[in-house]
């Protein structure tokens, strides 16, 4: 039986709320899933979920971090951020 994995369901919220809304709902439906096939005894599966979970998560952080800081460069670059003040 082992040790159920990670669901990285908080990480996949926190992805949602703060970086990559579409990456981050395919991290929550992934990490959701953890828990429950873990106690059915599907525990390779809950594995594979867990998996799953982490990669879109981490893909989620890394296309967000990525977006802002394109658009901050881009901002900067055109001089949008200078006509503020």
């Amino acid at each position: 039986m082992g040790v159920p994995p990670k669901n990285w369901l908080v990480e996949s919220i926190l992805c949602t709320l703060c970086c990559c809304l579409p990456f981050g709902i395919v991290g929550i439906v992934k990490a959701s899933n953890v828990n429950s096939l873990w106690n059915a005894g599907r525990y390779d599966e809950a594995y594979k979920a867990s998996a799953d979970a982490k990669k879109w998560t981490l893909i989620g952080v890394g296309v967000g971090l990525a977006v802002n800081i394109i658009y901050t460069i881009v901002m900067f670059a055109t001089g949008f951020i200078n006509n503020l003040q």
